[in-house]
């Protein structure tokens, strides 16, 4: 799966999705850092990549829509973003 993490997740979770065997940049990796979130997000379309982001504003079906997108996973830990944490909210590698 080809995956972009946002700003807010960090490399140690791109690096745990590599080595799971997916194809994860990062947007700090990629120079993004402080993009717009439509900038983000048509670079994710235009790579057809997922997002993976912390930000709720991703989850709003009214400003991005769906089906217009690979994927967007809106992570919601409880409490703060933890390594563990995230990792808990994914489907085992």
């Amino acid at each position: 799966m080809k995956l972009k993490l946002d700003e807010n997740l960090g490399t140690s979770l791109a690096r745990w999705f590599r080595e799971a065997g997916h194809e994860a940049a990062t947007v700090t990796e990629e120079g993004l850092r402080s993009a717009s979130d439509k900038r983000l997000i048509e670079t994710c379309r235009n790579e057809q990549r997922v997002l993976v982001t912390l930000d709720l504003e991703f989850g709003n079906p009214l400003l991005f829509k769906p089906s217009e997108y690979e994927g967007i996973a809106v992570l919601r830990p409880a409490g703060k973003a933890s390594m563990d944490r995230l990792k808990a909210l994914l489907p085992a590698a």
